[in-house]
């Protein structure tokens, strides 16, 4: 599913981008390590699957543009991983969050994304279902009470690029 597709990597941290190019080795894989370098690329080019990464290149701006472009988007991160960011990504209509510690398993990931996409359907449910034991280790136990939207509006949601 993933071979011949055109994906945007971006982060600012080169291992992180030799990393994806690694893993989809099967895909056409344009990388940014910036800002601007992004921002020109999503709108000079098309793309099957932009990555952002959340922090060093302004993750949430890049999304805004992705979005508008109706290229799915998917948000990687490390230290930002938190429910209240999950939400602004869900909400800005990111496709899902993937922590950096999944790359090795980005393929498989995106492949499960697209399908679900493809289908017609939301991929929030599984991207919280994968993430639930991660945050279950990083939050204190009454995260999921103190985020239930996150939950109660998945339903609701379907991606923005549909």
């Amino acid at each position: 599913m993933l071979e011949g597709k055109a994906v945007l990597a971006v982060d600012d941290e080169p291992d992180v981008l030799e990393t994806i190019v690694e893993v989809l080795y099967l895909c056409r894989v344009d990388t940014a390590g910036s800002f601007n370098q992004a921002e020109k690329l999503l709108q000079t080019r098309d793309y099957d699957v932009v990555i952002l990464d959340v922090m060093g290149v302004r993750g949430l701006h890049l999304l805004d543009i992705a979005v508008q472009r109706k290229f799915p988007a998917v948000m990687l991160t490390a230290p930002a991983l938190s429910p209240d960011y999950i939400l602004r990504a869900m909400d800005r209509g990111a496709i899902s969050y993937i922590p950096k510690e999944d790359l090795a398993n980005l393929d498989s990931l995106l492949v499960e994304l697209l399908d679900i996409i493809s289908q017609g359907n939301s991929p929030w449910r599984h991207t919280l279902t994968r993430l639930e034991p991660l945050l279950d280790e990083r939050f204190p136990s009454d995260w999921r009470q103190q985020y239930r939207a996150l939950w109660d509006s998945l339903d609701e949601k379907s991606p923005k690029l549909v």
